[in-house]
């Protein structure tokens, strides 16, 4: 691309960027010195190389620090939503930067609270709003998603209350990442636990930096310092220590370390620079919505740019609605709410997802349009849907939609982990696909893995392990391919094979139908052919089958030849009677069963 001198643009112009890009290639598109840009990565904390690969979410921060507009290169002038579900950065974001530099003002920080169940999140934030939600909720754990705000030297935060790191999944599967900054509360009594390093995982493939906040220190075995060791060891270094991460010592019970916690907060959100314009195109993402009795749908909203009102029509998924009333987060009626405001609104028609992107449109009419097409879409998606396949990702990096293998590992002991990790790290180092491994762990594969697959495009790969029900039921509703080995050999085979995209597809049987032979006759083709009557599912011609006498498979072929009294068929389904002719056997016997099936390609287990 012939490069242009950064200040010879248009301010209005759009700068298209790739979802993967080198530096070099980078400093051509913006018309810029690559050394000028390699000082702007350094000023957000990216240190890299002029040969370096970056993604479209690190490249359009940096190009917009540099007063760039950008969008995902091949998105037309309006983006659309499929962009959100491939590009790195989510569809609100990139409409985000389509708004003037110039109208864009600063805005309050929106939070997630993570952690492992019990650990105080929901106390946490009751002791910083000077409210008693723990104290309704059933057992003491959260039950639902609500979103807060409070107050702290003249700014305002507002904060997702979640019940646990499930849900912030849930909204990143579906693109949203609308959290600007992630709180993680760790027991310091307890320390790192299961779902405090799954929140670790999520948080970081959603690129959201973290705070730590270490609560219960009034306890008699609280042990900080050495939670802070463990926290270290999984690459959270204490700023106190010389790292980067925030670590804040609280006790949600007795109200200690709360200032410092939102001082932390506010740090971090001002390193951010967290901007958006009031005045702009009105959209958010949907945090959660149910059905009251007596009132209808009521949907929570965060705003994310514009400013919304009651009476505006909104459209989410294929959910819309014309807002009939809203109320803030302490139940109060408002008529309108601007950017990191969460709102509850009702009028929706139906019941929009969590996560899902809401935006104004002009009317009712136009709505309906909209989610009448997304519908159709849905369907046809849902007929065509593919499984996330190694071989489909190799067609993917062979196209350019992708730069890197993302692993999801699991081991059945610890002694197995690290080796593992090791050799899979060296096969990537030998590929010019990379392998990036977003988790790597011991224990079973749970649906919290597939999830996190399926928000990051990644594969999972189990060594001695198997996928519960859940993580089955998961994988297959969102596309993600489970493989499990019991020899590493044969794993690390598999991911070399897909770097060099020569992968075989793995075999599965599947069963179509049985019939049984109740008479044989003669064949002038086949030399004979069983009458049969099929006992359950069907029978298909040019399909495999198996004779089966008694325990014993006698034959295996094909169906040759399928009739429906003299006349030919494709198929033949239970109840029906008909005669079969398998190429290359005659030998049928009355009682014979016959058992037919297909033999799919499938990468959902190995």
């Amino acid at each position: 691309m012939a490069q242009i001198k950064a200040e010879e643009r248009s301010k209005n112009q759009v700068v298209e960027i790739p979802s993967q890009v080198t530096v070099r290639e980078l400093a051509g598109i913006l018309g810029i010195n690559p050394i000028e840009l390699i000082k702007a990565l350094m000023s957000i904390g990216e240190m890299v190389s002029i040969n370096q690969t970056i993604d479209y979410d690190t490249a359009a921060i940096v190009a917009a620090e540099l007063g760039f507009k950008v969008r995902p290169a091949g998105a037309p002038e309006e983006a659309k939503e499929e962009a959100a579900e491939e590009g790195a950065l989510p569809l609100w974001r990139q409409w985000l930067l389509q708004e003037p530099p110039e109208a864009l003002q600063p805005r309050p920080p929106v939070v997630a609270v993570l952690g492992h169940v019990d650990h105080g999140k929901t106390t946490l934030l009751d002791a910083i709003r000077h409210t008693n939600v723990a104290a309704r909720e059933a057992g003491g754990i959260t039950q639902h998603i609500g979103a807060y705000q409070v107050e702290y030297n003249g700014r305002t935060i507002t904060f997702l209350d979640t019940p646990g790191h499930a849900a912030f999944t849930e909204l990143r599967a579906r693109g949203a990442k609308g959290a600007d900054i992630v709180v993680l509360v760790v027991a310091a009594d307890d320390g790192v636990m299961p779902q405090t390093r799954e929140a670790i995982d999520h948080a970081r493939a959603a690129r959201v930096p973290i705070v730590v906040a270490i609560n219960k220190i009034d306890k008699p075995n609280a042990r900080p310092e050495e939670v802070k060791r463990q926290l270290a060891e999984l690459g959270l270094m204490p700023d106190e220590w010389g790292g980067d991460t925030l670590m804040v010592e609280v006790s949600a019970k007795e109200g200690i370390g709360l200032d410092e916690l939102l001082e932390a907060i506010l740090l971090v959100a001002d390193s951010a620079d967290l901007k958006a314009n009031p005045k702009g195109r009105v959209f958010g993402t949907v945090i959660d919505a149910q059905v009251e009795k007596g009132r209808g749908v009521v949907a929570t909203l965060l705003v994310q740019n514009g400013t919304l009102r009651v009476g505006d029509v909104v459209v989410a998924g294929t959910a819309y609605g014309k807002i009939r009333a809203m109320f803030d987060y302490q139940g109060r009626r408002v008529k309108e709410a601007g950017p990191s405001t969460p709102v509850s609104v009702m009028g929706f028609h139906d019941l929009p997802k969590a996560g899902e992107l809401f935006y104004k449109v002009a009317n009712e009419r136009e709505a309906r349009q909209i989610v009448e097409e997304r519908l159709e879409k849905e369907k046809a998606r849902q007929e065509q849907r593919q499984v996330l396949s190694l071989e489909e990702l190799f067609r993917r990096f062979q196209e350019g939609e992708v730069k890197e293998l993302r692993l999801v590992v699991k081991v059945d002991v610890q002694g197995s982990l690290d080796p593992i990790v090791h050799a899979i790290e060296k096969v990537g180092e030998q590929s010019e696909i990379g392998v990036n491994i977003l988790r790597a762990d011991v224990g079973p594969i749970t649906r919290d893995d597939v999830m996190l697959a399926a928000a990051s495009k990644a594969v999972v790969v189990g060594f001695n392990v198997k996928p519960d029900a859940a993580a089955r039921k998961t994988a297959e509703a969102e596309g993600v391919s489970i493989r499990t080995y019991r020899v590493i050999y044969e794993l690390l085979d598999d991911i070399e094979r897909a770097l060099k995209g020569m992968l075989e597809p793995e075999e599965r049987e599947v069963f179509l139908g049985e019939a049984e032979v109740l008479a044989v006759f003669p064949s002038s083709r086949y030399g004979k052919v069983a009458g049969c009557r099929v006992r359950r599912g069907v029978l298909r011609r040019n399909e495999r089958v198996r004779v089966k006498r008694g325990t014993e498979t006698v034959y295996e072929g094909v169906i040759a030849s399928l009739k429906r009294f003299q006349e030919d068929a494709r198929e033949v389904r239970e109840g029906y009677e008909c005669g079969v002719g398998i190429k290359g056997f005659k030998d049928y016997h009355v009682g014979d069963i016959l058992v037919c099936y297909t033999i799919e390609k499938t990468q959902v287990e190995g």
